[in-house]
């Protein structure tokens, strides 16, 4: 598997950064639908596509470790916050 990966989607870029993910789960917590643990505790993607857009920014948000990056539609960067 790669370092990094990413999904678009709703007009959302999300990338997670395995090299940088620590295995909180916090992303997990908040929208259990986006996002799982796989068996190395690294957040993977299951269906982002189909949560609400602020719910899963606020879940990418608020990883401790800023392992998860998202960008607009034009390319700008929401998450982390700049």
């Amino acid at each position: 598997m790669s370092d990094v990966e990413e999904r678009a989607g709703g007009g959302l870029r999300v990338r997670v950064d395995r090299t940088l993910y620590v295995g909180f789960g916090d992303c997990v917590t908040e929208a259990p639908e986006a996002f799982v643990l796989d068996d190395t505790g690294t957040a993977v993607f299951v269906t982002p596509e189909q949560v609400d857009r602020e719910r899963l920014l606020r879940a990418c948000d608020v990883c401790p470790v800023d392992a998860i990056t998202v960008w607009d539609g034009e390319g700008r960067q929401l998450v982390p916050g700049t």
